[in-house]
């Protein structure tokens, strides 16, 4: 059976469906059969940025209301065999979710994947608690400043008090990703460093992504970073994928300055 991975946020805006994108692709190019989902009914976006959003002829919501079979509306990722997408409806909204209609497809999806990616709306409405109930375990996206954190710890209170793990006294576990660091402000002291973060969230870290130029021009494209070498995002979504697969992956400092890296910078600009 699979897993079930609820990618959380408390706000929006913090990189949380960029990040089910590259860690769905980095889990399938480690060999695991994997699917992503949009649980955002009424405001997909992860087709755009997986490169799929002409591909979309069925939905969540198709499936769910037995409109369509399960296979009819998964989308082979066109980079990887191991991954499909399943869509969220454009036109429908979140009252179309029951907690039974929900239970029933990832319990299909668990057949048939190892890792389920479950691409959560932002915020802690109706649609945020279905695309946690059934969750093994939630990654958090976080950005390294209060109003996230803050949020954040909400939604995990959300997690802990209403999930079915919770309510049948298991924990949840959560894995922590810090997204958007910017080294330089953390060091200026103007950014919360991980470890305040940690200090506060008190959860178990999973990978911190350091603020990338690539990550607007992947969204533009639908070529996401991990498949991009050259960008620092794309190898913190490798190293955590390895992570997510068993892998022992060293954590690397994203958090201190690069030497010559504003000269690289420019060089890039001029270039």
């Amino acid at each position: 059976m699979g897993i079930i991975f609820s990618v959380i946020s408390g706000k929006g805006g913090v990189g949380k469906t960029t990040t089910s994108a590259n860690l769905a692709i980095g889990t399938a190019l480690q060999g695991k059969k994997t699917v992503v989902v949009d649980f955002d009914i009424g405001q997909r976006n992860l087709d755009m940025i997986l490169g799929l959003e002409n591909r979309v002829v069925y939905d969540i919501t198709h499936v769910m209301d037995e409109d369509v079979k399960l296979n009819q509306a998964l989308i082979p990722f066109k980079k990887s065999k191991n991954l499909s997408f399943l869509a969220a409806s454009q036109t429908k909204d979140k009252t179309v979710l029951s907690k039974e209609k929900v239970q029933k497809l990832l319990e299909e999806l668990k057949k048939e994947f190892d890792y389920i990616f479950i691409d959560a709306p932002a915020g802690i409405e109706s649609g945020f608690e279905h695309a946690v109930h059934f969750a093994d375990a939630v990654i958090v996206v976080v950005n390294p400043e209060v109003s996230s954190i803050r949020d954040s710890d909400r939604a995990i209170g959300i997690v802990d008090a209403k999930s079915k793990k919770a309510q049948e006294g298991k924990e949840v576990p959560k894995y922590l990703v810090i997204n958007r660091i910017n080294p330089e402000l953390v060091q200026k002291g103007e950014m919360l460093s991980s470890e305040d973060i940690l200090d506060i969230l008190e959860i178990d870290l999973i990978g911190k992504v350091p603020e990338d130029q690539y990550i607007i021009e992947a969204s533009n494209t639908g070529h996401p970073v991990i498949l991009n070498s050259e960008s620092e995002a794309g190898r913190a979504f490798d190293r955590i994928s390895r992570r997510l697969c068993g892998e022992e992956v060293a954590f690397e400092d994203v958090e201190t300055p690069k030497k010559g890296g504003l000269l690289k910078s420019l060089k890039k600009i001029f270039s």
